[in-house]
């Protein structure tokens, strides 16, 4: 489950729009919405993608947005 305000941090922290968070991703806007919000899930190969893109190498920063409870 996504953390929807640590993701929200993270994106502003890298400098970051969520269009262009979703063309890296090869996905609409619209998709990244549903991923974010928790309607559908994030792929882990988008996952991996994001820690390269938001700069999360932190191990628990990582685990907070995407791995929420």
């Amino acid at each position: 489950m996504t953390d929807t305000i640590e993701f929200e941090i993270a994106l502003k922290r890298a400098g970051l729009t969520k269009k262009k968070v979703a063309q890296s991703l090869g996905i609409s806007e619209m998709g990244l919405y549903q991923k974010v919000n928790n309607i559908t899930e994030f792929k882990a190969s988008e996952i991996s993608k994001l820690y390269e893109l938001l700069n999360l190498s932190n191990l628990a920063e990582q685990q907070k947005i995407f791995f929420a409870h």
